[in-house]
């Protein structure tokens, strides 16, 4: 099968288009015929070597962490899933790779896709959907009356957060550019900050929750709008030693993991705030609930661009930039 390989760890590296063996499909799988794949900075890190020594993967080997297609065939132990079925899901650590025309994953990943949503559409969810979910529902569990803060509110996740932080009742500031105001505005977003001239830090107080996707400076800067009592999720680090210990990582790991966390556990436990990193991981249980909102017409996909699969190069560059706003996609094909 056609897929786009990464043959060695370097940043900003080229894909190749190679010819692949198809997946190995195991008694628990479905092997999915990708219709659609969305793009992550997940991926260009991966591809620089960022997470090799906690994520590896052994070169040649395939991108990707969003897809959407058809169920093409099942395992013999499958029982949720039948051949035919449309489906959605983020394939789990060490199984990425849906810039390829098919990928098996396991069924507990996979979820039916919305009937509301084309292909397309889909593909954009999962990484992004997930990594909100588990952060405002599963780990900040967000209540009616709080108040969230999302940082970069254009981004894949900050779309998404915005409108499931509304769901759930919170009050919602985020941060953007000027010309993406109405946009973060017209999903819920109650306090919008232009970040390149205002300062969140002196124009918000009292928050129950940062959701921080920013640099060292911002997520510190972000702990001084806290109240005593809240939490900062991080899904840009730095790694403390309880997702560590999740991993499962050896001693050392542990050790580098609790040295690089140090100084942002100590500043936030110095100020009453409870400090957490998320690496999110597939779930496909959290995507039928994502389901279910999307359906009710609570949330909807933002899309950027989309690209066709021989440009799969190019829409990795471009969600580089960090200009997209919401999920740059890619039509991988029927």
């Amino acid at each position: 099968m056609k897929a786009f390989v990464v043959d060695k760890y370097k940043k900003k590296g080229a894909l190749r288009l190679a010819d692949v063996p198809e997946p190995e499909l195991r008694e628990d799988d479905v092997l999915v015929r990708v219709h659609a794949t969305g793009v992550n900075l997940l991926d260009s890190k991966i591809r620089d070597g960022e997470f090799k020594l906690i994520l590896p993967y052994r070169p040649p080997f395939v991108l990707g962490h969003d897809v959407a297609g058809s169920v093409v065939r099942v395992g013999s132990k499958v029982r949720r899933f039948k051949t035919g079925d449309e489906v959605y899901g983020r394939p789990r650590d060490h199984r990425v790779g849906t810039f390829a025309k098919f990928i098996a994953m396991n069924e507990a990943d996979v979820a039916l896709k919305p009937k509301n949503l084309n292909m397309e559409e889909a593909a954009s969810i999962p990484l992004v959907g997930l990594t909100a979910w588990q952060a405002l529902v599963e780990m900040g569990k967000v209540k009616p009356g709080q108040k969230v803060f999302i940082q970069a509110g254009s981004g894949g996740v900050g779309t998404f957060a915005i409108q499931l932080a509304k769901h759930l009742g919170a009050e919602v500031a985020t941060t953007t550019s000027a010309q993406n105001v109405e946009l973060v505005k017209s999903i819920g977003a109650d306090v919008v900050i232009d970040y390149k001239t205002q300062d969140f830090e002196k124009l918000l107080s009292g928050y129950d929750l940062v959701l921080n996707s920013q640099d060292t400076k911002t997520l510190e800067k972000s702990l001084h709008i806290l109240k005593p009592g809240g939490q900062l999720i991080s899904i840009s680090g730095p790694p403390d030693p309880e997702f560590a210990k999740d991993l499962r990582l050896n001693l050392f790991l542990k050790l580098v993991m609790r040295l690089l966390s140090r100084g942002v556990r100590a500043k936030a436990k110095s100020l009453g705030i409870r400090y957490s990193f998320l690496f999110m991981r597939a779930q496909g249980q959290q995507l039928n609930e994502i389901t279910s909102l999307i359906e009710s017409g609570i949330i909807r996909p933002v899309i950027d661009k989309i690209f066709s699969f021989e440009k799969t190069a190019d829409a990795l560059a471009y969600v580089e930039t960090g200009r997209a706003k919401g999920k740059v996609v890619i039509t991988v094909g029927e």
